[in-house]
């Protein structure tokens, strides 16, 4: 995940190519201070997946921009949610 602190709205959607390859935008209106843009953005993506915050955790990057959240239970359908996040339909 990409993630943008500091946004005039959160907002999940699109695609950025880093350094790992695609990865998911996650746009927040937090400011990267005090890990508040990640708690924000961790708690975005589970609203975009209809998940519970519990159920998305961050992996890696907990000072970076680029992110690594994991998330459970994974399966098709979340499959095709990220899917559709990724080519731009916002949440």
């Amino acid at each position: 995940m990409r993630v943008k602190p500091g946004a005039s709205r959160t907002r999940v959607g699109g695609s950025y190519e880093g350094p790992y390859g695609s990865a998911l935008i996650i746009a927040v209106t937090a400011p990267a201070v005090d890990g508040r843009a990640t708690e924000a953005a961790r708690r975005a993506l589970a609203d975009a997946l209809e998940l519970r915050p519990g159920a998305v955790e961050l992996r890696a990057g907990a000072a970076s921009r680029d992110k690594l959240f994991g998330v459970a239970p994974a399966g098709a359908a979340l499959d095709a949610r990220l899917r559709r996040l990724r080519a731009g339909s916002a949440r």
